[in-house]
């Protein structure tokens, strides 16, 4: 088991529907001690406004009113910055999540097409053969999205699709978020206690 705290990781954010994943991711990292490097696409940020009403004015105060007071150190990186840190594989983190992820974003790393920071980052990851994990949010898929899931799996990248269980009993929508997260901490090896394990 390893522990987040005080270990980097990179949070990515699209345009998909589900925006409150990365969210909640974010803030369940954040709250472990963890440093996050946060990117949001334009079209993550439109999401964001539309799903959960943030404002898209001032990107940076709605970062720290949502982000700030815990433990961890939020770090953010407009998308269009391709010269910082965690476009360069010399800087290293645990890894990276792409949650939700679009499959248009999902499309750009399965062809090695990096003309963003999102996008170059998750090429890093490939590169240096660190985690990547995906968390697609579409649907019905047609062919092309199956072979790009399919051709990333085969690279090594970690396909978690959104789509959250019911053996534990949800009662709320954050019930099902919560899975949801605790699927991709599950991945990293991260202790949690966000949804009940079968058998528990």
């Amino acid at each position: 088991m390893s522990n987040s705290r005080s270990k980097g990781f990179i949070v990515g954010i699209t345009g998909a529907s589900g925006a409150i994943y990365g969210v909640r991711l974010t803030e369940t990292l954040l709250s472990l001690g963890s440093i996050v490097h946060l990117v949001i696409s334009n079209a993550g940020w439109r999401v964001l406004k539309e799903e959960l009403g943030w404002s898209v004015s001032d990107r940076e105060g709605v970062l720290n009113d949502q982000f700030g007071g815990w433990p961890g150190s939020l770090i953010y990186h407009p998308v269009a910055d391709i010269g910082a840190s965690i476009a360069s594989g010399s800087f290293r983190t645990e890894g990276m999540i792409i949650m939700p992820c679009s499959m248009g974003t999902l499309s750009a790393v399965a062809n090695g097409s990096s003309d963003n920071l999102m996008t170059r980052a998750a090429d890093v990851m490939l590169k240096e053969g660190r985690p990547l994990v995906l968390v697609p949010r579409e649907t019905p898929l047609h062919a092309i999205h199956l072979e790009n899931m399919l051709k990333l799996s085969r690279l090594g990248v970690r396909i978690i699709p959104a789509m959250p269980a019911f053996y534990f009993g949800p009662q709320s929508m954050d019930d099902l978020v919560n899975f949801m997260v605790g699927k991709v901490l599950d991945s990293f090896g991260i202790d949690h206690a966000l949804f009940r394990r079968w058998g528990d």
